[in-house]
């Protein structure tokens, strides 16, 4: 068997998002060999996702420049890990090889996934998350003439909506679940951050309504309507897409791996703990972006920012982001009490919804689990293709459940780099 190839870099950044971009460009002056790995084919992350129907910003541009002015960053698109077999090491896979890569310095920007809550007809044709419809149009996804309901919670919503409209497709309903008052009162709020004002009058969009949640999707092959609780007043409208965006959940799945410490994040949900100079509980890895908790892509900057001038040893050219991250916060903690998910976002599900899609399971089988573990072993949710990654966040919001570390192999692999695993016996943490 050939020998995997080993490979060392003074820092490694997991995610190309705004945070992995930035941490990268800040680190950059130090002189020190940086490598940002990312699954995606290009940097830019969810918010600036690349595609042949995507139109990038200028902001996705000038840090894609930044990156490729400095020698001494590499970025390795298309790149997934695998497992950390060793101490300071990660085993890589991209779509030609496997490698192994030592690192002294690791900053973990992996983002945040959405979170995907079942309910009647979720699983038709048609029905999407609202980013994975905004990922599916730039992707090429043809929706030009579709009546389109876009539901759940938070600003999304009408992010995937202005997505919609500049793809030809007719927006027929924003439903918002949070009331109009939560609404009016974070949309004052925003005198603090003006270019956010502005950015919220630019997607303003007349379908957009307030204490509205989805009941149900109906259809036969496709999704043909969907049932919305408007107010008191139940209404069917008819349409060929509903997605989805019920706010996002952390991507701690590395983190937790290696053994990183999480923390309550705003809004409830479970994060990578970081301290001042964004460093996680494990000495010589930091943390960054949206897997410390959901806050937008200006502050997943500058938390980027300070990331990487502390993974260098410049703490000093940390120190002056820091009234910045804590602006951003401040944005972060307004938005997640405007948008909190009320209690009937838990009464979605009937006996009878599949709850994990993958393996059939139904809300009713998993009433009376004890846990996460217990649902695996005896009703198998989570044991299917995606491996707990929807409906193992849908459980934890429906029942509280925890879910333990996982352990590798952390995405699917070619048995040839799982063989890099051989030799090591410490696999499952640092």
């Amino acid at each position: 068997m050939t020998a995997m190839a080993l490979e060392h870099c003074d820092l490694l950044i997991v995610g190309a998002g705004p945070a992995g971009m930035a941490a990268a460009v800040a680190a950059a002056p130090s002189g020190a060999s940086i490598a940002v790995i990312d699954d995606n084919p290009a940097p830019g992350g969810q918010i600036w996702r690349d595609g042949p129907g995507a139109s990038l910003p200028v902001a996705a541009r000038t840090w894609r420049d930044a990156l490729e002015r400095h020698s001494n960053i590499r970025v390795c698109s298309g790149t997934r890990v695998v497992a950390a077999p060793a101490r300071n090491e990660l085993l890589l896979e991209d779509a030609e090889r496997g490698w192994r890569m030592q690192w002294n310095k690791l900053i973990l920007c992996t983002g945040a996934r959405e979170l995907l809550l079942p309910f009647p007809g979720w699983t038709l044709p048609g029905v999407t998350g609202a980013g994975g419809l905004q990922a599916l149009i730039k992707a090429g996804l043809p929706v030009e003439g579709e009546r389109i309901v876009i539901a759940g919670s938070g600003p999304l919503l009408l992010a995937a909506a202005a997505t919609v409209r500049a793809a030809g497709a007719k927006v027929v309903r924003v439903a918002e679940q949070a009331s109009f008052a939560a609404v009016a009162g974070f949309a004052a709020s925003l005198l603090r951050w003006p270019g956010k004002a502005i950015q919220a009058v630019t997607l303003a969009d007349g379908q957009y309504r307030t204490s509205s949640r989805i009941v149900s999707a109906h259809g036969g092959a496709q999704v043909e309507s969907v049932r919305l609780l408007q107010g008191d007043r139940e209404v069917e409208i008819a349409c060929e897409r509903v997605a989805c965006g019920f706010g996002l959940t952390p991507n701690t799945q590395l983190g937790r791996m290696l053994g990183c410490a999480l923390a309550t994040a705003d809004g409830g949900a479970q994060a990578l703990a970081v301290d001042a100079l964004q460093a996680t509980s494990l000495p010589g890895i930091y943390a960054a972006g949206e897997c410390t908790g959901f806050g937008g892509s200006e502050r997943a900057l500058v938390q980027g920012t300070i990331a990487g001038h502390a993974a260098v040893g410049n703490e000093r050219a940390a120190k002056p982001h820091e009234a910045e991250r804590a602006r951003w916060n401040a944005f972060a903690a307004r938005l997640h009490r405007s948008f909190a998910l009320g209690p009937a976002i838990r009464q979605m599900p009937q006996p009878g919804t599949l709850v994990c899609r993958c393996e059939d399971v139904p809300f009713s089988a998993l009433a009376d689990c004890s846990g996460w573990t217990d649902a695996k072993l005896h009703r198998r949710c989570g044991m299917g293709a995606c491996q707990g990654r929807v409906c193992g966040d849908a459980a934890q919001f429906l029942f509280g459940w925890t879910p333990p570390a996982p352990r590798p192999p952390l995405s699917p692999a070619r048995i040839a780099t799982l063989a890099g695993l051989a030799d090591h016996e410490d696999v499952d943490r640092q």
